[in-house]
């Protein structure tokens, strides 16, 4: 997003931003915000999974927002993932599956390969540890 600013690039952005407490985990909340402000920043959808007794995580909000998301994929949007390999990347990863499944009305199949298109058109990009 910091390049994208930099670059002035048009377009929407939307970002999903995950980890357990708001209060000491929100890194980069001011220039977030800040982004969502000024409008380089379309959407932004928190999930903060112990700062409530049931646990939200950023692939809840993925499904929350399925169709929307579905949308901007077929529209040509990017899809980048960053953070936590372990457990994160692969429930991110499985909700992008079930989003396009259920919103692209595909097949399990078909939905395998959608994802893989993406892959390949570099449109769904991971940077996982």
């Amino acid at each position: 997003m910091q390049e994208r600013q930099a670059r002035k690039a048009s377009g929407k952005d939307w970002l999903f931003f995950g980890d357990r407490n708001a209060a000491t985990d929100f890194i980069y909340r001011d220039e977030i915000e800040a982004m969502q402000s000024n409008g380089l920043l379309t959407k932004l959808d928190l999930a903060f999974s112990r700062d409530q007794a049931e646990k939200i995580y950023v692939q809840d909000r993925m499904k929350e927002h399925g169709a929307e998301l579905f949308a901007w994929l077929e529209q040509g949007g990017y899809f980048f993932v960053c953070g936590d390999a372990y457990r994160m990347a692969k429930d991110v990863d499985q909700a992008l599956h079930d989003v396009i499944r259920e919103h692209g009305k595909m097949t399990l199949v078909e939905a395998v390969e959608y994802v893989n298109q993406l892959k390949k058109d570099k449109r769904y990009v991971r940077d996982v540890y």
